[in-house]
């Protein structure tokens, strides 16, 4: 018996490149990096090596928590099996996943990778590493930047970063945080405790925040770095715990105490929170691209499961119903990847702005917010769909499929649940006037489409709608409709540039499904009667005829 036999029997998928069979991502990607990206090495090993590995440590192998040495030192480390060794450091050195940005690249391809690692437990050890890279490289001093190498897979040692800015009172309220900074021997000595710290006991640096002096709120935070060791080569924080979770549990993420933790600071004294929020924004982005990414694998599961599953004297992908669950799950997730990659080409385009930000960054941002709600909860939906056309197997934990459910529910909640994103999306619109380039934009792009115009100019004026109806409404009930109305133009939005790639690159498969993605999530009306006749040449990702230009 060959030894990669066992895990084939469990999923539909294993063995598959899933670069080279997902044609709709390969376009997209291709539109928004205005060139071909070849990424079907790192699509085999996401196929086989990877898919195998991420599901094993799901269910047997999780990090483990070694608080002693055997000489009875304080350690606070964190045991991963040698498989997730190996992973990551074949992410991070041999695909480089965290290179492309610091390398002068387009910072696009760190997506793009992401989306097919996909594993929210991997891919959050590396974003937190790329997240620390990200701050250290733009605002620390040069002293500190030794550090971005490492980091990034580009010395013999790899580097983890990490960051701790969560705690117990205050959740996403940075303003409530009580870790404080003291000053003196020119460090700084931070005391308090994080309460969400992911890769704690695996990181070798974190940025973390603290108040100092007399500063108070979000606009007194100061944003610092803390390396694992002090001067003296000792611990410079101790790991309480380690969470207990349902998924993502590749990452270990626990409660990490600071007592006169040395801290160098990062930018300026008291701009923790700019620089914290453009972080955040690195890692939203992140959570998009994976939140597309567990759909994906969703799919991939359920498409090829329903082609080789009979029912009632036919495969389950020839009857209309199935048909038409495969058609909602693949329109919305194809509307999901085009705003994701679109935001990430604002962001690659607003990467050098800075506090206080110039339009083009606010726009981003702005961007942001909506395209991690809408990849969030699409990835929920499709995933539970897929578990769903499995039967009774979807549920049992035993099969691959069951799995990406769990881990896409953590999507909505990472970097900032609806309601903060919605507040933040408010705040975007109201104060930094970012609804002004948003709308500008989408009006050119609607410009360039010359087939399926009615369609796309009835989404413009409902993003349109959302926006103003927003803007007529006093602070609480703007608050109040905030989430539905960021739905609406998030859907609005999708749909519109799905219609748009299709025009300009020829593919009137894309067109179909703007159309389709319009009717079905910006109106929430059925599908017309001939939709089952355009279905055939959407759900099926993996052929050739999805490259075709019509």
């Amino acid at each position: 018996m060959n030894m990669d036999d066992t895990y084939s029997f469990l999923s539909s998928i294993y063995g598959k490149n899933h670069y080279d069979i997902d044609k709709p991502f390969q376009e997209i990607l291709e539109f928004y990096m205005g060139k071909h990206l070849n990424l079907s090495p790192l699509g085999a090993y996401a196929g086989k090596d990877l898919y195998e590995t991420t599901d094993y440590i799901d269910k047997v192998s999780q990090p483990l928590q070694k608080m002693w040495s055997i000489d009875g030192k304080r350690i606070d480390s964190i045991l991963i099996s040698p498989m997730e060794k190996h992973v990551l450091d074949k992410l991070i050195r041999e695909y480089g996943i965290s290179r492309p940005y610091f390398h002068g690249k387009s910072i696009m391809e760190h997506y793009a990778m992401g989306y097919l690692v996909a594993d929210p437990g991997i891919y959050c050890i590396l974003t937190l590493t790329h997240q620390t890279a990200y701050a250290i490289h733009k605002y620390a001093p040069d002293f500190q930047k030794d550090y971005v190498p490492g980091l990034i897979g580009d010395t013999k040692d790899t580097l983890l970063g990490a960051t701790w800015f969560t705690e117990i009172q205050g959740g996403s309220d940075l303003g409530a945080n009580k870790t404080r900074a003291e000053s003196g021997n020119g460090l700084w000595y931070l005391t308090g405790d994080k309460y969400f710290a992911s890769n704690a006991g695996l990181a070798d640096v974190a940025l973390t925040s603290a108040f100092h002096g007399d500063n108070h709120g979000a606009k007194g935070l100061s944003l610092f770095l803390i390396p694992r060791k002090n001067n003296d080569g000792e611990l410079n924080y101790r790991l309480r715990r380690l969470k207990e979770k349902s998924a993502t549990k590749s990452v270990p993420s626990g409660e990490v105490e600071l007592d006169s933790s040395e801290a160098y600071m990062i930018g300026d004294a008291g701009k923790a929170i700019y620089y914290i929020t453009e972080d955040l924004m690195v890692s939203r982005l992140d959570n998009a691209a994976a939140a597309c990414g567990i759909a994906r694998k969703a799919y991939l599961e359920a498409y090829y499961y329903t082609g080789k599953r009979k029912t009632f004297g036919k495969l389950l992908i020839e009857h209309p119903g199935i048909v038409k669950d495969l058609l909602d799950m693949e329109v919305l997730l194809e509307g999901s990847i085009a705003l994701t990659f679109k935001s990430i080409e604002l962001f690659n385009n607003s990467i050098n702005s800075k506090p206080p930000y110039d339009d083009e960054y606010n726009y981003t941002r702005l961007m942001t917010h909506i395209v991690k709600n809408i990849t969030a909860d699409s990835s929920a939906r499709v995933t539970q769909m897929a578990t769903e056309l499995h039967g009774g197997i979807g549920f049992l934990s035993e099969f691959p499929v069951e799995r990406w459910h769990r881990e896409a529910l953590i999507t909505p909640i990472w970097e900032g649940a609806s309601n903060i994103q919605a507040l933040d999306m408010l705040e975007a619109i109201m104060r930094k006037k970012a609804h002004i380039k948003l709308l500008s934009d989408f009006k050119n792009i609607l410009s360039e489409i010359r087939e399926e115009t009615a369609t796309a100019e009835s989404c413009y004026n409902s993003l349109k709608n959302s926006i103003d109806n927003l803007l007529s409404m006093g602070v609480e009930e703007a608050q109040f409709h905030a989430k539905y109305s960021m739905e609406v133009m998030g859907h609005s939005m999708a749909a519109i540039l799905l219609i748009h790639i299709g025009n300009k690159t020829g593919n009137n498969d894309f067109v179909k499904a703007g159309s389709l993605y319009a009717r079905r999530f910006v109106k929430k009306e059925d599908y017309e009667s001939n939709a089952i006749g355009q279905a055939h040449g959407i759900i099926h990702i993996d052929g050739a005829e999805r490259s075709l230009k019509n």
